[in-house]
């Protein structure tokens, strides 16, 4: 079966200049990936015509379909219209059934049909119009030689609606598209270099209609399986096969699948194990609390938790001793470990787990370099520590402690369940 291949483009300075983030692409290729349409590059071009005419042919020689956003507003700086004419060797001219529908929505908002916006009727006369239900600017469908190009306005809501409408469907029916399945497989607490290694042969042996890839994120990688057929029952067996094979190799690691999220996976085996949990965060600022208390019914197992910042409160909130932090420091094994401690107590909960470190980018000491961060879970027969060596990145420093805080959380609560099972 051919692999459809498409091609997004889109246009307009403001989006190279930064002034507007091009979420369009982001969508149009889920989209695309959803109905078998394999996206092979995205461009983003300035609003010169030489710079759109050149970016029209060597699209065209690429892909199949050329989806292209963005440039069809009435004004002379709007240059998608007439480079796709002079890319179909077509005139322009008005078109009546898209003056029809301008005028019909001018119309119901009882407002005058100016001349310039009477000339978004005006489309290239080799183009099949497409019917814009939220907007002014007609989109337009081209085809040429087994090649489609498709315009469409750069407003999201516009265009969204003119794709789930008729474009998607459109594409679907002129080309014969494969199956396209991805799943995806979470960890957590292993680098990429480190997982790549431990799966190494399981990734060799892999069916040729399944490719993996590695999208590392801050404390975590995704591997996500994407399998190509015409049968999507049978993808889904086969990918459940290889992900049975890989469960025997980094189970330890796998905290999940698809849309789970790391602190979901947790709440979910602290309910299900019918355990509370306290929070004390130094350098995390509550951001630990926040990922918890991100997620529907919390309530069940947070006990509450409390930001120790400053030493003092760390003294009078969490009753650490004021020799252990004159001793060892506010960022040692010694304050962390009695932080978890006494806000176990403090709240009455069964797990009490602790941030305190130097997130950056000042305070760091030779002994404690910026990016040194004590972490701590503690119940009622242990307290375990870990000490981790990050960035120089506050924001980084704070998110990988919280997210390792929650893995080692999780950790220890498995772990419990091997050991009662």
């Amino acid at each position: 079966m051919h692999k459809t291949k498409a091609e997004i483009i889109t246009i307009g300075d403001e989006i190279l200049y930064g002034q507007i983030l091009d979420s369009n692409s982001q969508w149009i290729s889920a989209e695309l990936d959803n109905i078998g349409v394999k996206v092979l590059r995205k461009t983003t071009i300035g609003d010169v015509e030489s710079d759109i005419m050149q970016a029209f042919r060597e699209a065209e020689k690429r892909a199949d379909v050329v989806l292209i956003t963005g440039g069809l507003g009435p004004t002379n700086d709007d240059l998608t219209k007439p480079c796709l004419a002079k890319h179909f060797d077509c005139r322009i001219e008005i078109n009546a059934q898209a003056l029809k529908e301008l005028k019909a929505m001018f119309k119901s908002k009882d407002s005058p049909l100016s001349d310039l916006n009477r000339q978004q009727a005006a489309l290239p006369v080799c183009c099949t119009p497409v019917t814009n239900l939220l907007g002014t600017a007609p989109g337009m469908w081209f085809e040429r030689q087994g090649k489609v190009f498709v315009s469409m306005p750069g407003v999201p809501h516009e265009m969204k609606k003119m794709m789930e409408d008729t474009i998607l469907p459109k594409i679907q029916a002129t080309f014969q598209t494969e199956i396209i399945y991805h799943k995806l497989v979470k960890t957590v607490g292993i680098p990429e270099a480190g997982l790549a290694e431990k799966i190494a042969s399981w990734e060799k042996s892999l069916p040729q209609h399944i490719k993996l890839a590695y999208l590392p994120s801050l404390g975590q990688v995704r591997l996500r399986l994407t399998a190509t057929g015409e049968d999507l029952e049978q993808l889904k067996r086969d990918t459940a096969t290889e992900v049975e094979k890989l469960q025997l190799l980094a189970s330890k690691y796998i905290y999940g699948y698809d849309e789970d999220k790391l602190e979901e996976v947790v709440g979910h085996i602290l309910r299900e194990q019918q355990k509370t949990i306290a929070t004390a965060e130094s350098c995390t600022g509550g951001y630990l609390a926040h990922l918890i208390t991100s997620i529907p019914g919390s309530s069940d197992y947070f006990m509450g938790g409390v930001i120790p910042y400053d030493n003092d409160r760390k003294i009078e909130v969490l009753d650490v001793e004021r020799d252990t932090i004159i001793r060892y420091g506010a960022v040692s094994e010694e304050t962390v470990s009695a932080m978890a401690q006494n806000v176990r107590k403090k709240f009455n909960a069964d797990i009490g787990v602790a941030t305190s470190g130097v997130a950056g980018p000042g305070g760091g000491t030779p002994e404690k370099p910026v990016g040194t961060v004590w972490i701590a879970y503690s119940d009622a027969r242990e307290t375990i520590t870990k000490k981790l060596q990050l960035w120089q990145d506050r924001s980084i420093n704070i998110k990988v402690s919280s997210i390792l805080v929650l893995n080692l959380t999780r950790q220890r609560l498995l772990k419990t369940i091997e050991i009662s099972g």
